[in-house]
């Protein structure tokens, strides 16, 4: 059997193969087609068992099949892959353009909700019929017929610009190293920095150390390097990835034009005045000026702090480290320097407090005695020897599983994401389990010595397992909102954002961290250290990713910006930014989150979301004044019941106001960021 074609369990990695994507891709697609044509036709019934039932069993199908193709495609990057993935794209994104034009499934669809049956539907199935009547218009089913080849055209070419547009990134960030062949030039730099750059340079038979832009290298050497000439290289190399400058065909720019003029057409082929709109038809905004005005209104609290933390780090630059001029790549070295002056600890000696085995310990725990589970090793075929396989399990059941992908790697995408492989859903045989896969980026150990990570890494880690705990502790049993599944764009980071919180509580640091050399714990004064650390340049944070949303949102609402979008950040960086970085700086060419991730007008989901995180972490702490930890089961139980259990079968603000009894309310989050005054 094609493995591809095998839904009995697990995803085979240990059997697929590039080969295997053409004919089981195709098989799927085919059985797709012929079953819409049975469900179409006149005699068929419009009704829930008989029609939305076996479309959602063939969705499945393919979506799970495709699935592991595109996990593939970003976590195992090699030439056999990516050509398997790109050769099918245009077949699979045109079959899914047809299938959210066709007319024939749009009416049976609509016969069923204007039926008796939909009334007695429960309100969850009568959600997902309404869900998928909206899609359907938003995917042009209504769109007049000499208008829906160019609508499909336009889904088939976004995709491949999309794919286009992350490989480019990918290839330019492998493509620069710098070498560094005197040990002095690599001063100021951790040994663990220093160990995996020279076990680089040694598997390219090398001598010295080598640097690269992926993460784990590029950012201890902005943050730690004493050498400013290799700062400032790395730098200008990372911030001009995939873009006009330098060789190799990766150029970005002409691709986010295209996709731009691309998405306004489709925008206006539907009837709406810009792809913002599009946007945010499935999500809680109402309209883009509704989000503008949220994103200025948080600029405006957030200003004043943000200058403050600008002319702090610019007098410290100046009076204690002789730079008359602040530069963007003096910019992390400088501000390590002032938290390690202010608050005497530095980023490198928290890390050594955090191996990845207490931390995965420590992860465990808070889940356990939050959601009353237990996690445990599991096996399971893997596409990478790094990656571990674990179980969740409630009163001895399995109810879900998880791969656990940690290490950067040069053949797999950059940042941390969760996705679904597996989604709860009950079928013939019972109720199926849940399977997400949870992927970083981390330093991955060297010289036999288990991997230790940055407090960053670990928030990071938190914020990750939270988006899979969304989706593998879901109750629900239909597949369209279980879990992530139909839950709103810009709410579906409340958990996630949620998880982070305990990353800053001491009940849970004691239990996870242990000292890479002693063994020791975290020492209290260190932690008292980190926390009034914590909200350290907390306004230039806040207003980097205020700038980000707001150039996604105008860039998208204001139609005409797709050949001059520098511009268009430029003027939105005048208007919130404190940090203006150099004229060749090319940001929104490596901004892979809106024009290949899905964030498309829908960045200012990272703070919408927060509001609503801080807001239901509070609930937390309003506990612990009486119980004393924020780990506390009864309000973990309620968490689980109204927000991760319910998935997107309940619009988001429903569910918020039932865990927290009230609409959200943004001091929590000022709060959390220190952005109030006394």
């Amino acid at each position: 059997m094609n493995p591809l074609l095998d839904f009995s369990d697990l995803p085979r990695f240990d059997a697929v193969r590039p080969e295997h994507v053409p004919s089981a891709i195709r098989e799927l697609i085919d059985e797709y087609r012929s079953l819409v044509d049975t469900l179409t036709a006149p005699e068929a019934a419009a009704t829930w068992d008989g029609f939305m039932a076996p479309m959602t069993d063939a969705g499945e199908r393919l979506s799970r099949a495709w699935g592991i193709v595109g996990h593939l495609h970003s976590v195992f990057d090699v030439p056999e892959w990516r050509a398997a993935y790109n050769a099918m794209l245009p077949e699979v994104s045109g079959f899914y353009a047809d299938l959210g034009q066709n007319l024939a499934l749009f009416a049976k669809l609509k016969a069923l909700a204007a039926g008796p049956e939909y009334v007695a539907l429960t309100p969850v199935r009568r959600r997902i019929v309404d869900n998928d009547l909206r899609d359907f218009r938003l995917s042009g089913a209504e769109l007049a017929e000499d208008r829906k080849p160019r609508f499909k055209a336009i889904q088939e070419e976004l995709s491949a610009l999309s794919a286009k547009f992350s490989e480019n990134l990918l290839d330019a960030t492998n493509a620069h190293a710098e070498w560094v062949t005197d040990e002095s030039g690599l001063a100021g730099l951790p040994e663990d920095v220093k160990a995996a750059a020279r076990a680089a340079a040694e598997k390219e038979g090398k001598p010295g150390w080598k640097f690269v832009l992926q993460a784990p290298s590029y950012i201890p050497v902005m943050q730690y390097a004493e050498n400013r000439d290799l700062r400032a290289r790395m730098y200008r190399a990372s911030a001009t990835r995939a873009a006009e400058f330098g060789g190799g065909d990766w150029n970005n720019t002409p691709l986010i034009e295209k996709i731009l003029a691309l998405k306004d057409e489709e925008a206006r082929l539907l009837g709406y005045a810009s792809y913002a709109e599009v946007s945010l038809a499935p999500k809680m905004a109402d309209s883009p000026g509704q989000v503008i005005a949220f994103l200025r209104d948080l600029a405006a609290r957030a200003k004043p702090f943000g200058e403050r933390d600008m002319a702090e780090l610019r007098a410290f630059a100046h009076d204690e480290l002789g730079l008359d001029a602040l530069e963007s790549w003096d910019m992390a070295w400088a501000s390590e320097k002032l938290k390690q002056a202010r608050y005497a600890f530095s980023d490198e000696e928290v890390k050594q407090y955090f191996p990845e085995p207490r931390v995965l310990a420590g992860l465990f725990r808070v889940i356990e005695s939050l959601f009353s589970v237990r996690l445990e090793a599991d096996t399971a075929p893997v596409w990478h020897p790094d990656v571990r396989f674990f179980r969740i399990l409630r009163e001895g059941r399995v109810i879900a599983r998880f791969y656990l992908d940690l290490y950067a790697r040069d053949t797999k995408r950059g940042g941390a994401w969760m996705d679904d492989a597996i989604t709860r859903r009950r079928v013939s045989a019972g109720i199926q389990t849940p399977v997400a896969y949870l992927n970083c980026n981390f330093p991955a150990p060297v010289n036999g010595k288990p991997a230790t990570f940055s407090h960053d890494d670990v928030i990071t880690l938190f914020h990750e397992c939270g988006h899979g705990l969304h989706h593998m502790l879901t109750q629900v049993e239909e597949y369209s909102v279980s879990g992530i599944h139909g839950v709103e764009w810009d709410a579906v980071e409340l958990p996630s954002q949620f998880m982070e919180n305990f990353c800053w509580e001491w009940d849970v640091l004691q239990g996870m961290t242990a000292h890479a050399d002693t063994g020791q714990p975290l020492p209290r004064a260190l932690y008292d250290k980190m926390l009034a650390a914590k909200n350290f340049q907390s306004g230039m944070q806040t207003l980097r990713q205020i700038e980000f949303g707001l150039f996604d949102l105008r860039l998208h609402s204001e139609p005409g910006w797709s050949q001059r979008f520098m511009t268009l950040l430029d003027e939105v960086r005048s208007e919130v930014a404190v940090v203006i970085p150099p004229h060749w700086n090319r940001f929104p060419q490596s901004f892979s989150h809106i024009f290949a991730g899905g964030y498309a007008a829908g960045y200012y989901s990272y703070k919408w979301a927060e509001v609503l995180s801080a807001d239901a972490y509070a609930a937390f702490e309003e506990t612990a004044r009486t119980a004393g930890t924020t780990l506390d089961a009864a309000t973990g139980s309620r968490f689980l019941e109204e927000i991760l259990a319910v998935g997107g079968s309940r619009p988001a603000l429903e569910s918020f106001k039932a865990f927290r009894g009230r609409e959200p309310r943004a001091d929590a989050l000022l709060r959390h960021n220190g952005m109030v005054t006394a």
